[in-house]
């Protein structure tokens, strides 16, 4: 076997590697009886089983190669891709293997150990359990690619490599000594375990099967198909089935045209003069294509000149010119100098077009478009690869238009299903204390209590919404009952659904900080269980979840890493964020979505590139954390450029379809974007003959084309005389007079803006809160020494929010003592309180007109003297004399005319209380009157003339708008200052700033 030549073959781009691949094995291997079926076929992954599966069913049904329909399959074992998590099949993973090689050690127990580990290491910076993870996750890769390349923990103590690391920056040395220490300890706990690594497991199963092939050749052929992985453990073995009696290797996209010159340009890829020699070198170009298939072909042995050309070809291939041209477009820099005096024949890619859209929204239209065509054409197959998760599933929806079924088969990440976003709700509503946001958004989940009683379940947590809006009513369960109390008398029943609520959610809000993660596992399972019933296990998401919480729960329970329930959120997101949940069935036969791991092996009639944009396709190379470059290049370990040169080999794979659509926004979300260096080298080695896709671009764009709507008119609604009569409180007739539109939305509408949930204090908000603290102490007598207490009890009853505990409430502890002070001054002159936060009526021209007094005081002389708390900046005493702002007056003219219980007299006094700092002023709190008297006070209202000034305010609105038959006109002040509540329904933006905006009649 040692003096037969190797059986290494390559499969053009062009042809179609899985058609081509069973366009040969058939003729090769089928015979009479059993000749395919004796067949073993190495394939990379299961993806690739199912790839090549499908090519032999296409083969079968036109006819075999044989004039036969049907055909035995041959046995198809899988080597394992670790990028995609896999396993070797059982061919190479028999049972009883464990006799030969020891068990590997659970993916899990190994991560909760190495974070136990990395949690009592001293050069740890963080202390909390995500954190720890995510540093562990980071090392057990780091630990595996060491492993892949059978680089033992004693290459790190190898002099070359401490001196590496001794010319590094601190931050490297205290990396690569962590590393190094975290790796012997869990070596040594493996073999107190008797478990490895599954790397190093793998390792060891393929040298046993090519050591058991080597020395007894199997009477069965075998051949390994579309193995590109560069690992020494699986160059050994497809060298061993490269030298078998009846083996073959066949490699995917080997350019046999690359010149020479080109080739050895490459750079080192393990060729060295010594086997001591550096596998990589400094200026190898490892983001070529080729380059991986080289570092193979070295470790297997084999010059590539010995590799021989597969000359089948299937039903999708290319013409032969696209493989030169795919090969001329990838040439390294210096050698790419000769697109200049290429020939047409060798750069042109016929059949290949690049799509350019605004953005990704409109892309996915595009390729929606494009698919639709397609699909149109019997028989025609469409493959859609990119590794833009979020693009796919948008293409997924807008094939929906058509009654497309399409699934993703890169699948979906568990914790954007709803079976693994129940559980992270779940950890965040326990980690927030039952903050409104997570808390509805768990109790509004589809999957909680789904079915016949939904629609009664939905409709209580919309109560439980209108009750928790505004801000944060504090910490816990407690606190939400007290808010559904609060809305009981326009909601009944809300506290008894919320009781019955909170008793499933009380488990996971007992949790303390020291708990593990298996009981922090157990209680979210069991409080899942009961929001949604055992259906929640039930679908392909449901069934994953299940099986992370079993795997990382069984691991947990002898880990010893406590997880404080703040921490669960994050580390269940990155640990869910890991697992893929792909559809199991029911997409369109035709149609297929890849990443770019699953698309390889994989062809159609028309192979659509998308999101080709630059840190996307290739994707951005992430450097390991621990071990830098030289460390790495001095041990043999690929760096993070590696994967640039395997997303290029993945390109040029799909250039070999027969027809191609490279696609790519200008800019995403975040802003512009750059097209892929791909694209880029396209666009510069066609120049003018480059193609462009612009139809699909153009239809995507006229579906969803409308006629311009004309511009909006300023509203002016004119109700009928029996909506307008209606009352006006002391506080509305300013936004009649300053916004009508305002007032008809709030008083005649019976329009309220909802706060946000989670809200900050707002001024209002704050308002109110001075306003319950300040009748508390005047119904307690107002006594000095007693306003602060009750002010911080009020607030720690009422809210917890950080804004107020770190910005607001010491300024208010400030001001508040400003009023206690001035009170007490106030009291040594005579002046007491007689009413606060009194209720007011009376009559005005047959309208009623109300308010609310929040203070109003009997003077020495017996004149009255209103106050208006402010908590923000008080009204200017211009706008007080242009008549926006008359609520001093309008209270002082209903205690003047007996419209508060029990008060009579004159008003003399009308001040503003601000509790905050006056300008210039570095204490809180001050009185302000707007009123005009004196030589310095150049505008206001006069003393004895106020009350009487605001009645004729009054009575010309009345006789305007609630009495009379004007518009109420949407800001006919636009720079008068005021509320925005109603901008949104008034449209504003739609209309202010156009010049003269027309009026309109709706509202």
């Amino acid at each position: 076997m040692a003096d037969r030549k190797p059986e290494v073959y390559s499969i053009a781009a062009h042809r179609g590697f899985a058609d081509a691949l069973v366009a040969g094995l058939v003729p090769r291997y089928h015979e009479e009886s059993f000749g395919l079926a004796r067949l073993t076929l190495l394939l990379p992954s299961r993806r690739a089983v199912r790839t090549v599966t499908e090519a032999f069913v296409r083969a079968s049904g036109d006819g075999g190669g044989e004039g036969q329909r049907g055909l035995l399959l041959p046995r198809m074992a899988v080597v394992g891709d670790l990028d995609l998590d896999e396993t070797l099949g059982p061919l190479l993973d028999p049972l009883g293997s464990g006799a030969l090689v020891p068990p590997a050690a659970d993916p899990v127990a190994r991560l909760l150990a190495i974070a136990a580990m990395l949690r009592a290491d001293p050069d740890t910076r963080t202390a909390s359990a995500a954190g720890l993870l995510r540093q562990a996750r980071g090392l057990a890769q780091a630990m595996d690619r060491l492993a892949v390349e059978d680089v033992e923990l004693e290459a790190l103590l190898d002099p070359q490599v401490i001196g590496l690391v001794g010319d590094l920056a601190e931050h490297w040395q205290r990396g690569t000594a962590q590393f190094a220490r975290v790796l012997a300890r869990w070596r040594d706990r493996c073999g107190e375990r008797g478990e490895i690594d599954a790397p190093v497991r793998r390792n060891r199963l393929l040298a046993h099967v090519a050591q058991r092939w080597r020395a007894d050749p199997p009477a069965y052929p075998v051949v390994a198909a579309g193995v590109t992985s560069a690992a020494p453990a699986v160059a050994r073995l497809l060298r061993v089935v490269a030298d078998l009696p009846q083996g073959a290797v066949i490699l995917p996209d080997l350019d046999l045209a690359l010149p020479d010159a080109v080739w050895d340009a490459l750079g080192v890829a393990g060729n060295g003069a010594s086997p001591e020699a550096p596998i990589f070198g400094r200026g190898d170009v490892v983001t070529h294509p080729q380059y991986h298939l080289k570092l193979l072909l070295a470790r297997m042995g084999v010059a590539r000149g010995e590799v021989q050309a597969w000359h089948r070809s299937g039903p999708a291939a290319a013409p032969p010119a696209r493989s030169r041209a795919i090969s001329n477009l990838f040439l390294p820099p210096e050698a790419s100098t000769v697109w200049a005096q290429l020939p047409a024949d060798q750069r042109r890619l016929s059949g290949v077009r690049v799509m350019e859209t605004a953005n990704p929204e409109e892309e996915a239209q595009a390729l929606a478009v494009l698919v639709r065509q397609a699909l149109a054409v019997p028989e025609r197959r469409v493959a859609v690869i990119t590794p833009d998760r979020d693009l796919a599933q948008r293409l997924v929806a807008h094939l929906g238009r058509w009654d497309i079924a399409a699934d993703d088969t890169a699948g979906r990440p568990l914790p954007q299903t709803p079976a693994g976003r129940l559980l992270l709700q779940l950890a965040e509503m326990a980690a927030g204390a039952a903050a409104p946001v997570p808390l509805l958004a768990l109790l509004g989940h589809p999957l909680v209590r789904k079915g016949e009683g939904r629609a009664v379940w939905l409709e209580r947590v919309r109560q439980l919404d209108l009750a928790l809006r505004g801000p944060r009513p504090g910490p816990g369960l407690a606190a939400v009952r007290g808010a559904a109390a609060a809305r009981e008398k326009t909601a009944p029943g809300l506290v008894a659904w919320w009781d019955e609520a909170a008793d499933l959610l009380t488990p996971i809000m007992a949790a303390d900080a020291h708990m593990s993660l298996g009981a922090a596992l157990d209680q979210l399972a069991e409080v899942a269980e009961a929001l949604c019933g055992p259906e929640r296990w039930g679908g392909a998401d449901g069934r994953a979840l299940a099986s992370f919480v079993e795997q990382w729960r069984g691991a947990a329970e002898v880990a010893d890493l406590p997880v404080d329930p703040a921490d669960l959120p994050a580390l269940l997101t990155d640990a869910m964020g890991e697992i893929a949940v792909r559809p199991p069935y029911g997409s369109h036969p035709r149609l297929a979505i890849y990443g770019l791991l699953e698309a390889r092996m994989s062809r159609a009639d028309l192979v659509i590139c998308a999101g080709m944009t630059e840190g996307r396709w290739p994707p951005a190379p992430a450097p390991d954390p621990l071990l830098a470059p030289p460390v790495l290049r001095a041990l043999g370990i690929p760096g993070a450029d590696f994967r640039i040169g395997l997303a290029a080999h993945d390109l040029a794979a799909a250039l070999g379809a027969p027809e191609v659509v490279l696609s790519h926004a200008l800019r995403d979300a975040a802003g512009p974007v750059i097209p892929s260096r791909f694209l880029l080298r396209i666009r510069a080695m066609l120049g003018r003959e480059l193609e462009h896709e612009e139809e699909a671009v153009r239809v995507a764009r006229a579906l969803d084309w409308a006629e311009p709507a004309p511009p909006c008119p300023q509203p002016a609604p004119m109700p009928s005389a029996e909506q307008r009569r209606v009352g006006i409180s002391a506080t509305a007739l300013d936004r009649l007079r300053g916004d009508p539109y305002q007032f008809y939305a709030r008083e005649i509408l019976r329009l309220r803006a909802l706060d946000p949930l989670d809200a900050d204090a707002t001024p209002a908000w704050r308002g109110i809160v001075v306003h319950d603290v300040l009748k508390q102490w005047h119904d307690a007598g107002s006594r000095r020494g007693e306003l602060l207490p009750l002010a911080e009890r009020t607030l720690a009853a009422m809210s917890a929010h950080p804004f107020m505990r770190g910005l607001w409430r010491p300024r208010l502890m400030a001001a508040l003592e400003w009023v206690e002070g001035h009170n007490a001054e106030l009291a040594v002159a005579g002046r007491v309180p007689i009413a606060w936060e009194a209720d007011g009526a009376i009559d005005i021209a047959g309208v009623r007109l109300h308010g609310r007094a929040d203070r109003i005081d009997r003077c020495a002389n017996g004149t009255l003297a209103v106050v208006d708390y402010k908590t923000g900046k008080p009204p200017s005493r211009r706008m007080v004399q242009e008549g926006y702002a008359l609520q001093l007056g309008l209270i002082a003219l209903i205690a003047e005319r007996g419209g508060f219980a029990g008060i009579d007299g004159l008003a003399n006094g009308f001040e503003y209380w601000a509790l905050q700092k006056k300008q210039g002023k570095d204490t809180f709190g001050y009185m302000e009157e707007p009123v005009l008297e004196g030589n310095r006070k150049k505008t206001g209202l006069p003393r004895d003339e106020f009350v009487e000034t605001t009645l004729d305010f009054l009575m010309e609105a009345i006789a305007r708008w609630i009495l009379g038959n004007e518009a109420f006109t949407a800001r006919p002040n636009p720079d008068l200052p005021g509320y925005t509540d109603y901008d949104q329904l008034m449209r504003l933006e739609e209309w202010q700033g156009r010049g003269k905006a027309g009026r309109g009649s709706g509202a």
